[in-house]
Order: structure tokens, then sequence, then C-alpha cells
């Protein structure tokens, strides 16, 4: 089938699901060298439904169902990239990607440094992540922090239905490999916009100030988001005026604008569900006090999961960072800085 005989998709309000499926949809209508791959994306549409219709439309040979091996998929997709295309990628789960670890190590993370710039593997590698679903092990790890610290990788989390559907475009787009970072809990969130005009598509590396504030700086990303904004409405009732910064992009890092946020409030959070021990709150909190050490009123804190393996589901609700955790540290926040 010829890209040419494709039509937009309907207009009507979309969740982030369906945003990061017409995400994928406008790419592969766009670029005939788009490939989606994984464990029933194809007749299924994905556990979450994702890739739902992909196949139909594309043809289960640029929306391919693959064998249960995850170091198989993404081998195959560095063949595919090293060949012209530009794969996606589905990892079913956070915790069923770590088989494919060897690959996106060993390989895809180093082609562009190992060749001298001479070849690029423009892989896009969507993962769902997170907790908030009641799953259980293996089905909600936060495993960012292993992909921060891998060089050659381009780190990214939507938290919002636009930015889903932006930021996975300018993954698609990138020449370079991109670890996207599906939250699970906010694929059901809702936004509307038209299918005509789509969200803006913005380029991977910025962060934005989704609430402006003085009293301090909540830095988040992902999942954590929602959290972030609740807590700073509930803040009101305490007097204080609390700014929420939206990561998008661990990797490339966006000190920019989260230095200029606590700059201006003097004090900062970091909240997200990773384990606070190695954690990427600790590398923000470090390049934070680097950059903004005669800023600070307090010592830059962190709100994360417990440093456990992922608990069962009825007991999540303790180990996720929750409001009054954050207006906690908030709290302490005041309280070490003597306001």
């Amino acid at each position: 089938m010829t890209t040419a005989a494709v039509q937009p998709a309907p207009v009507k309000p979309a969740t982030m699901a369906q945003a990061l499926q017409r995400a994928m949809y406008d790419a592969m209508a766009d670029d005939p060298t788009v490939h989606v791959l994984g464990e029933d994306v194809g007749t299924l549409g994905g556990v979450f439904r994702i890739t739902d219709g992909l196949a139909a439309e594309f043809g289960d040979d640029r929306c391919t169902d693959t064998p249960l091996a995850e170091a198989g998929i993404l081998g195959t997709a560095v063949g595919m990239a090293m060949y012209g295309l530009r794969p996606v990628v589905e990892m079913q789960f956070d915790a069923f990607a770590y088989p494919a670890f060897e690959q996106l190590i060993s390989h895809v993370s180093r082609m562009r440094n190992r060749t001298r710039g001479g070849l690029a593997l423009p892989i896009t590698v969507r993962v769902p992540y997170g907790g908030g679903i009641g799953g259980v092990e293996h089905h909600s790890d936060s495993s960012e922090a292993y992909y921060m610290a891998t060089p050659g990788l381009q780190v990214v989390t939507p938290a919002t239905v636009e930015d889903a559907y932006g930021l996975l475009r300018a993954a698609i787009a990138s020449d370079d490999p991109v670890v996207f970072l599906e939250p699970k809990r906010l694929y059901w969130s809702k936004a509307t916009w038209s299918a005509q005009d789509p969200p803006e598509v913005e380029p991977i590396g910025r962060a934005v100030v989704r609430r402006p504030g003085r009293s301090a700086t909540l830095i988040t990303y992902g999942p954590s988001l929602p959290v972030c904004l609740e807590a700073a409405q509930a803040a009101e009732a305490e007097g204080w005026d609390l700014e929420v910064v939206d990561l998008r992009s661990l990797v490339p890092f966006d000190d920019e604008t989260v230095c200029a946020s606590v700059r201006r409030t003097g004090r900062a959070v970091i909240v997200h569900e990773a384990t606070g021990f190695g954690g990427p709150g600790g590398e923000i909190a470090a390049r934070v006090t680097e950059r903004c050490f005669h800023h600070l009123e307090a010592p830059v804190l962190r709100v994360t999961g417990f440093d456990i393996p992922y608990p069962p589901p009825m007991l999540e609700r303790h180990h996720l960072p929750g409001v009054d955790r954050v207006l906690d540290a908030v709290a302490r926040l005041q309280w070490e800085a003597g306001s």
C-alpha cells in the first residue's frame, strides 16, 4: 500500500494512548522507512492497544509481530537502522526490556561513536513504564536511571497528551537512538485537539514550566507531573506558591529552564517514582546544586519511590510519591530556610 492512500484519522478527543498511536500513524504515512515492530503490535495492537490499526493500514511488513525475544527484537532493529530504515520498537513492559540491554548498551548507544559519526541508528525504543495501574512485579518498574547512565542515548518521557504526540514524532525523526518512556498510568489521561491541526512537534531537550510560582520549584517528569500539580494546588492553603517544571527530556537535560526556575524560587524538590538511591533525582540535585548554589535557601530535597523492588499492587499507594509526601518536603524546605 502506498502512503498516498492513507487518510487522516478522525477528529476526536484524544487520550495519551490515542495520541501515541496517531504519532506513529502520521510518521508511517509521512515516511515509508518508518517500521513498527514488537510483541503483539500487529493483529492485537499491543497490550495497551497503542499500535491498534497500524498493521491493517500499512501492512504487517511495516507493523510486525515478533517472537517473545526482546534481545532479538532490538538486534533486528539495529540491522534495520543500519540499512536505512527507522524502526520503532515496542517493549511490552518496563522490566521486559532488560533482556535487550546488551543490544542497547553494546550497539545502539555506541554505533555513531564507533563509526566516528559515519553510521547513525535512528531507533525509537518505546517502553511503557512506572506504576499506578495495580501491576505486579516486572510490570511497574521505573528504569529511567539505567538509560540515563548510558552515553549515546536520548531519554524522553511525556506527561501530557500533546507532548505524547509531539515528542514521539520528534523521537522517530531523530537520527540518534531514543528511549521513549511512556507512563502507563497516564495512557488514559485526556485532552482535545484537532487531528487536522495536531500539537506542535517540540524538539527533544526542552523542559517546560507547567505552573509558575515563587515559593519553591517542584522538578518532575512523566507520571509524577499530575501529583506535583495537585500538590501545588493544595499548597495554596498553606500560603505556598509552588512552581512546577516538567522535564520532558531526561537526556539531553535542560539545565537552562530548570536552573532559571530554581534561581527564582531559591528552593527545589525533585519528585519521581524511581528509587531514591542511584535514581535520577541524585543527578538532578547535583546539577542544580552546582549551578544554583548561591541562590539556594535550603538543600535540594527528593521525594521518590522507596529503595525496594516494586511492591505488590495493594501496597503501591504507599510506595509511589503522593501529594502528602510532596507537601511534607516543601514544609521541610520552609523550615530549613527559616521561613
